[in-house]
């Protein structure tokens, strides 16, 4: 197996925020990597008035993102893989009866021919392999925008969140430390012809003025797209696509290493069976696409539902949200319920504890909540803890 990894170093640049569940280091195997339990959030509608919450146990974790990428492919070489970094994949030369044959771009900027029985892409959202293998991505891109700072005020255990269109249109914005003393603070927004460069501008004068005085210069800036949406195929005669690649990022919060990981596992055990058979056809490899959604369509298609009618909510009727999660013992419900790989459950009972919140929110959520049935994360078997 070869591990292809255009950039010169693996996990450089880091293109993700690095907050994860505990389910990311069951898959992993190991926690060398996190740097920061999280137990709480607070949420600041357009108006900056706050909603928190906080649990006794963490809820998330700030891991080490490039560590984690570096420990995933130490597991690969471990298990027999070639890694080879600033190699580029190009595109396809051939198909022939004994598999396809790729173009490669090496580390002296040489071209490369390479016979594979099997491609993976996963390369993110503007996926080389999904164009080479005519895999169609009809996704929203929401552009992201994130610094990571060496120092930054404000409690290491809870996470921000930033709701409106003065900072984060259609998504929103954040403040993640560190574990280190710094923070992470980006976002992501619709591509709305403002930059997300010009919102993060927005969310930083805020936090300076919160925090009154400047803070020093970031020593990382993080610039990616994030894919919102389904993908019709996510496979193909000899292809898989995993993460990014293929979409696989959760409407509400615009994370994907948990969902990207499990696809992965779910990807080998498909893929290793179609080697051992001979049949790496398009029929044999449509398991991937069976199994995957068996596990995630649900959550992910109410995600999406939930994320476009509240991406149609003005910001009077956000802050009247943000107010409403205040009263009674809804804190409580988000710390019993909340799930930041599968949040629409907790929507749902907020709502349905809430019936002011309900009153603020379209009539079509109302079907929602009070259609049959719950839906609690499915089960996930993790992965070998390996310290």
């Amino acid at each position: 197996m070869l591990l292809v990894e255009e950039h010169p170093r693996i996990g450089v640049p880091v293109q993700c925020a690095g907050l994860v569940s505990r389910r990311v280091l069951d898959l992993a195997g190991s926690e060398a990597f996190v740097r920061q339990p999280v137990r709480g959030a607070t949420v600041f509608g357009p108006g900056l008035r706050p909603f928190s919450f906080r649990a006794d146990e963490p809820r998330a974790f700030v891991i080490d993102r490039a560590g984690l990428d570096v420990h995933l492919a130490d597991r690969a070489a471990a298990a027999g893989a070639e890694v080879r970094t600033s190699t580029r994949f190009d595109g396809i030369v051939r198909h022939d009866a004994d598999g396809v044959t790729v173009r490669l771009t090496g580390p002296d900027g040489a071209p490369a021919r390479l016979h594979a029985r099997l491609v993976v892409g996963a390369d993110g959202v503007s996926s080389a392999v999904a164009r080479a293998f005519r895999l169609r991505r009809p996704v929203e891109i929401l552009p992201a925008f994130e610094a990571e700072f060496p120092e930054s005020p404000g409690d290491t255990e809870t996470v921000e969140v930033y709701l409106g269109r003065r900072f984060a249109p259609g998504l929103f914005g954040w403040w993640i430390p560190d574990g280190r003393g710094g923070a992470r603070v980006g976002l992501a927004a619709d591509a709305d012809g403002t930059s997300a460069r010009t919102y993060f501008a927005r969310l930083l004068e805020h936090l300076e003025r919160r925090f009154g005085r400047r803070w020093a210069s970031p020593v990382a800036y993080l610039v990616s797209g994030i894919p919102i949406g389904a993908v019709p195929r996510i496979s193909g005669e000899r292809v898989v696509l995993v993460g990014d690649a293929a979409a696989q990022v959760k409407p509400l919060s615009g994370g994907g290493i948990f969902t990207g990981m499990r696809a992965a596992e779910i990807a080998a055990d498909v893929g290793g069976d179609a080697l051992r058979s001979g049949d790496l056809s398009a029929a044999r490899l449509a398991r991937y696409d069976d199994l995957w959604r068996a596990e995630f369509s649900d959550e992910f298609r109410r995600a999406l539902y939930l994320r476009r009618l509240f991406a149609r909510l003005s910001d009077a009727e956000l802050d009247s949200v943000v107010e409403a999660l205040g009263h009674g013992s809804l804190g409580a419900t988000v710390v019993a319920f909340g799930d930041i790989d599968f949040p629409t459950p907790v929507v749902r009972e907020l709502l349905r504890e809430s019936p002011g919140l309900m009153r603020l929110l379209p009539k079509a959520i109302g079907a929602w909540v009070s259609s049959a049935g719950a839906y609690p994360a499915p089960a996930v078997e993790p992965g070998p803890r390996l310290e």
